[in-house]
């Protein structure tokens, strides 16, 4: 009788560390998922401040093209307004669209493409972009190793009974964007 008492003492120690190591380790996830959430939102304000300058350059050019100019406001504030990931995601890919659309709009103009601002602002953008795609591959990363873990057992266990969910939030490609562009010349 002694021994089983041992034994079961043992094997629900074992089982609690197993559970709290799961559970510190699905603390540690979630909060890599915030910080990398974070550095998100970290480089779409960086690109949020540039396109003001951007979008002002090509006014002096192209100021006829008033359409796609609030467009870029409208895809702005939402981009301002958003509050969830969700949302966020949401109003980044819209201004995505937006931004293709007047970058494509200098085309139109030799003497915009010509304009060092305008090339500067463009290589910033462009060097934004980069680190946007760079954060976004980290932070889908994130969300499949802590997806992983709250799904498969027993992290699935800890994760009901600690309040640990899914996060379904991936970064996903832009609507269109996977078709092959048209190139005439």
């Amino acid at each position: 009788m002694k021994k089983i008492l041992i034994i079961t003492a043992i094997a629900l120690f074992v089982l609690g560390g197993a559970s709290v190591s799961k559970y510190n380790q699905m603390v540690t996830m979630d909060e890599s998922i915030r910080a990398s959430w974070a550095q998100i939102d970290n480089v779409l304000q960086r690109r949020n401040d540039l396109i003001p300058n951007l979008v002002n350059t090509v006014k002096g050019y192209a100021s006829h093209e008033k359409e796609i100019f609030e467009e870029v406001a409208k895809a702005r504030a939402g981009l301002a307004g958003a509050q969830t990931i969700n949302d966020k995601v949401k109003a980044n890919l819209a201004m995505e669209s937006v931004l293709g659309r007047l970058l494509a709009i200098s085309e139109n103009y030799p003497q915009l493409k010509a304009n060092q601002n305008f090339l500067a602002l463009q290589d910033e953008l462009a060097g934004t972009e980069n680190r946007i795609a760079t954060e976004r591959m980290r932070y889908n990363e994130v969300v499949q190793a802590y997806n992983i873990l709250v799904k498969s057992f027993p992290g699935n266990i800890v994760a009901k009974l600690s309040g640990f969910g899914i996060k379904e939030v991936y970064f996903k490609a832009a609507e269109g964007a996977k078709e092959v562009p048209k190139v005439t010349f």
